[in-house]
């Protein structure tokens, strides 16, 4: 967590921890799925894991800690996996890291209508404006959100945009995975 504010709150602090992860790896990665879990309480109930992980030396009382999952399928579309998913107890929460080409605002007017899902992938990729992000985005048990923006073309720690709402879509989809 070299670079996560300590102010921050828990969930704020593993968004940016997860988006640090993710930025070592390079660009051009496919999804990554995060459970997070109590870190005192994993230090306490398994304390195996916990030295595994590197925690058993850490002060911190209130954090979380992510763990990956297995690797999210890549001939499925992402909100048909995460409807399939089902978090036991003592998991707090759930974090996902995608890439994505997103266009401006202002771009939002040319779309050509009536294109499936393949064209109109097919028409962002080429079009002049786009740009090229990685989002992390997570959601506790209770609702809490939390997400963290990185642009390709300004991949520095310090040009990390954090918020709760934005991507909220894909909040959602992440939330349903708690629903019984």
């Amino acid at each position: 967590m070299s670079n996560t504010p300590m102010a921050a709150s828990p969930l704020t602090r593993a968004v940016l921890e997860i988006d640090e992860y993710a930025s070592g790896l390079g660009w051009d990665q496919p999804a990554r799925l995060f459970a997070l879990v109590d870190t005192a309480r994993l230090r306490a109930q398994e304390p195996g894991l916990a030295a595994q992980l590197g925690l058993e030396d850490e002060q911190e009382t209130s954090g979380l800690t992510p763990i990956e999952q297995d690797e999210v399928p890549t001939g499925k579309p992402l909100d048909e996996f995460l409807g399939t998913i089902a978090w036991p107890d003592a998991v707090t929460g759930c974090a996902l890291t995608v890439e994505r080409l997103m266009l401006p605002p202002s771009a939002e007017a040319q779309v050509p209508k009536d294109l499936d899902e393949a064209a109109l992938t097919k028409w962002v990729a080429g079009h002049p404006e786009r740009q090229e992000v990685r989002m992390t985005v997570a959601v506790l048990r209770d609702g809490t959100r939390e997400s963290a923006l990185r642009l390709r073309e300004k991949d520095t720690p310090t040009d990390v945009l954090t918020g709760k709402d934005l991507v909220p879509g894909l909040a959602e989809a992440l939330a349903a995975t708690f629903e019984d």
